[in-house]
């Protein structure tokens, strides 16, 4: 019983629908206005589905291409420091080399003393400091390449020191600041003599023996005075920084800076008499 009323009520409705339905389009095919709301409809629901997909679209694009050229100026930017480094260490290299050359060009502009002759040397090593047993330097000449002991040692700007021990192609070279170091100097303008010696390292060079009544100048320049036979006369050796009376000494306390910075020295010249030179004061030349 149940089952047939309820067939009834579906038959019903679907007859209802479709009146209900022919009379919409009975209406509408007159008036046109259920097309017309369609079509508005439509769109508006098209449009409002198709915008957030649009803008995510373009959104997704712009973000890619961001990374796309992220990418290119991340390599770009890589390369480029790499290029930078590379530029940085050619200039580096030149600068050094501009240096060189022009520390080997005074070096060739210096003529050594009348009778002596000089031959270049690159250092290898410095030993100085506050654990140096001595002030020296080690050079890259020795026996083979003619060098000997007791042999000057100087610098287009003035004297370095002597050299102490020699091997076959290295030698040591006592520097103006050893305590062991010992000059005879004299200045050049009031012809004080003295002997100028090393304090150690980093500190001032001393001017031994001048007398007190010496009148000696603060700034003038201490050159070698060619006595003891080691040194050439006329090499600049230091220049006086301070002049003080002692009351219980008949000489003068005399200090003064080296005309060389050992610290920056890289190429030296080792002066070696001339043999001629060498006969004529043993006497044997007639």
């Amino acid at each position: 019983m149940s089952l047939e009323i309820s067939q009834k009520k579906i038959i019903g409705l679907l007859f209802l629908f479709i009146i209900l339905y022919l009379s919409l389009y009975t209406w509408n095919a007159r008036s046109g206005v259920l097309d017309r709301l369609a079509a508005y409809t439509g769109l508006e629901f098209v449009g409002w589905v198709i915008k957030p997909g649009k803008l995510l679209h373009n959104h997704a694009a712009d973000f890619w291409s961001t990374y796309i050229d992220l990418v290119a100026v991340h390599k770009e930017n890589k390369a480029l420091k790499q290029q930078v480094k590379e530029l940085k260490l050619q200039i580096m290299a030149k600068s050094e080399r501009a240096a060189s050359a022009s520390r080997l060009e005074s070096m060739l502009g210096f003529a050594p003393p009348s009778g002596w002759q000089s031959s270049g040397a690159r250092v290898v090593a410095h030993d100085f400091g506050p654990i140096g047993a001595l002030n020296s330097l080690i050079v890259d000449k020795g026996k083979l390449q003619g060098v000997a002991v007791d042999m000057p040692v100087i610098h287009p700007d003035g004297v370095v020191g002597r050299t102490f021990r020699n091997g076959l192609n290295f030698s040591s070279v006592l520097i103006l600041s050893d305590p062991n170091s010992r000059i005879p100097v004299i200045s050049s303008e009031t012809r004080v003599p003295g002997i100028i010696s090393g304090q150690g390292y980093q500190k001032p060079l001393t001017l031994q023996y001048v007398h007190l009544n010496s009148q000696l100048e603060k700034g003038e320049m201490l050159v070698t005075s060619g006595l003891a036979g080691i040194y050439p006369k006329g090499l600049p050796v230091a220049r006086v920084s301070s002049i003080l009376r002692s009351e219980v000494s008949l000489f003068l306390i005399v200090e003064a800076e080296p005309m060389v910075d050992f610290r920056k020295l890289e190429e030296i010249m080792v002066l070696n008499k001339d043999e001629r030179l060498k006969i004529r004061d043993l006497g044997f030349e007639g």
